[in-house]
């Protein structure tokens, strides 16, 4: 969703930074990024582990998320990433289905999806940071969504713009395309596994058909 369906990610990065060092923990803006797709306690608890060689207690998570929560809502709306509704659209049109696979817990997000995106998602077509117990990179999110959609591995396709999300795809077996909406360089995306890279989402949007035809070409029965 974050760097894919809406240019949310420096708004998340800005928060994360903000709130981490007001209480002397100490994340940059740059590091936010490496750490997408990873549920809040999970982000959280690597800052204390390194800074202070303990887990945040449950307080300290409840408190730090919900002050970088609220310092998010601050922030402007994010904007709908370019070619992410037209290409959700051909993904219809050629008779697949999507579905949101998230670290994100921000109800403000999820809800405006269907303002967003209508008629695309359904909530139990969804796995965000409360369904998930172990999050990216394990595969266990894109676990859980094939388990959701009743899918096999080899019947998806998943986007990504985080390296952690695209670990977790890789490894659940799935053909994993990483569109590198942000300040990572590609060999980051790459080096984490995966198939394809484009540029942005209109980029992807623009390859959808040649891509589609390619892996049906590969994958009869997909």
């Amino acid at each position: 969703m974050d760097g894919v369906l809406f240019d949310s990610m420096p708004h998340h990065a800005n928060s994360w930074h903000m709130i981490m060092e007001e209480r002397g923990l100490h994340l940059s803006k740059e590091e936010a990024y490496l750490h997408e797709g990873r549920t809040g306690s999970g982000t959280i608890n690597i800052i204390c582990q390194r800074q202070y060689g303990r887990n945040a207690t449950e307080k300290e998570i409840q408190e730090i998320y919900k002050a970088k929560t609220e310092a998010f809502n601050k922030l402007p709306e994010a904007e709908k990433m370019d070619g992410a509704w037209e290409v959700l659209n051909k993904v219809k049109r050629d008779g697949l289905f999507s579905m949101v696979v998230t670290g994100s817990g921000q109800a403000t997000l999820l809800n405006r999806l269907n303002d967003n995106f209508p008629n695309i998602f359904k909530p139990e077509l969804m796995v965000t940071a409360f369904d998930v117990k172990i999050g990216k990179p394990h595969p266990e999110p894109y676990l859980m969504a094939l388990n959701k959609g009743n899918l096999m591995a080899n019947e998806a396709i998943v986007v990504e713009n985080a390296p952690l999300g695209v670990q977790a795809a890789s490894a659940a077996g799935i053909f994993t395309v990483a569109v590198n909406t942000g300040p990572l360089e590609d060999k980051v995306l790459l080096d984490a596994g995966a198939n394809i890279l484009f540029p942005s989402m209109q980029a992807f949007c623009n390859a959808w058909e040649e891509l589609l035809k390619e892996l049906r070409a590969t994958k009869p029965n997909s």
